[in-house]
């Protein structure tokens, strides 16, 4: 095969996308009509295939990357979650409600926090389980990724790297989400070449705090539009106008709310997975993300805008958009040894995301 590939000598990204919404539509449309009549089974089928297809248009280095994963491996992980955790949530949901009707809050309270915990568990492992099922789905070269590690302590330090990120008001928020992508990371590999993650989340901390004290100023804000235009918030009389202290109050804090605070998050996002990216390596190979907060912010609002203008028949389109966005913004530099590029020993998961499902993690 080859004693290496450099990366974009040509002046090329390492990855590309040659998929079109025309060749996907027809994939699309057919999912949506299959799942409606099958009342939702479908769609275990109709995620596979069309990650068939965005995996197949995805071109890394010289090859297409290929997706080996099947709908019923999917519906098997969503079949076990099912049993393991429904009867269960469905105790704590009632049981916890009957509890305090009962006059045991203090009991009520208790199993709340134990279920809390399941829950916060649960996402850390469904999170770990499905980047490694991910990974050891897609192929290369013949060549697939993956992780021995089953993530049953991953779920236990995301339990407490959130808890310590978020015990000091929320402040080292950035550390635990970055240390927790680079644990994650850290546990995987693809062939027999290990993944690195090195992120570090200093570079964060001036969009956090702004996210952080936005909510802060305003609260302070809102108390002080009174004394700074009337001196006090007079009550609306019935005919009369009101003050122009309500007006800006009104006008402020849902444009705040709605709008400049999802921004702020956005542009918060766009620099997180920046760094993210940008820590993480495989053997000689560097990777990065270029998306920056305006790329986020216009792909957002055309998924807004597909959504609301085909009312609501275009969110079909939208895995297919996220995933060319994420593949035309991602690149890597470096060499990569295909001579030294040889098949994963690591154990192929036999069903799917069904924990990722049940959390509504992930893209698509």
């Amino acid at each position: 095969m080859g004693e290496g590939l450099p990366m974009a000598d040509d002046g090329k990204r390492a990855f590309g996308f040659s998929g079109t919404w025309r060749d996907y539509a027809p994939i699309a449309f057919t999912n949506l009509l299959l799942t409606i009549v099958t009342l939702g089974v479908y769609r275990f089928r109709a995620t596979t295939r069309t990650r068939r297809y965005l995996w197949s248009r995805t071109r890394f280095v010289d090859e297409p990357l290929e997706w080996g994963g099947t709908g019923l491996e999917l519906l098997i992980g969503f079949l076990i979650v099912l049993v393991v955790l429904g009867p269960p949530f469905l105790f704590l949901n009632f049981g916890m409600q009957a509890l305090i009707f009962q006059g045991h809050v203090a009991l009520a309270f208790g199993i709340g926090f134990v279920a809390f915990a399941i829950i916060l568990y649960m996402s850390g492992l469904a999170s770990f389980r499905m980047l490694r099922y991910r990974l050891s789905q897609t192929w290369w070269h013949g060549i697939r990724g993956g992780s021995n590690d089953k993530g049953w302590a991953y779920g236990w330090s995301y339990i407490w790297r959130n808890f310590v990120g978020a015990f000091p008001a929320y402040l080292l928020m950035p550390w635990a989400m970055i240390s927790l992508w680079n644990e994650r990371w850290n546990a995987m590999s693809f062939g027999p070449f290990a993944f690195r993650g090195e992120a570090e989340s200093g570079g964060l901390y001036k969009r956090f705090l702004i996210f952080y004290q936005l909510p802060f100023l305003l609260v302070i804000g809102a108390i002080a539009l009174p004394f700074l235009f009337d001196g006090r918030m007079k009550p609306v009389e019935p005919g009369s106008e009101p003050s122009t202290a309500l007006l800006l109050f009104f006008m402020v804090v849902p444009l705040t709310l709605f709008l400049i605070l999802p921004l702020i998050a956005l542009a918060f996002y766009s620099k997180f997975l920046r760094v993210a990216v940008d820590g993480l390596s495989l053997a000689t190979l560097d990777f990065r993300f270029t998306a920056r907060t305006k790329d986020w912010f216009k792909l957002v609002l055309g998924d807004v805008a597909l959504v609301i203008l085909t009312l609501g028949i275009g969110a079909i389109f939208l895995a297919y958009r996220h995933w060319k966005f994420f593949i035309d913004h991602l690149d890597a530099t470096g060499e990569i040894s295909l001579s030294e590029l040889t098949q994963s020993t690591t154990a192929a998961p036999g069903q799917g995301e069904g924990l990722a499902d049940a959390f509504d993690m992930g893209a698509f």
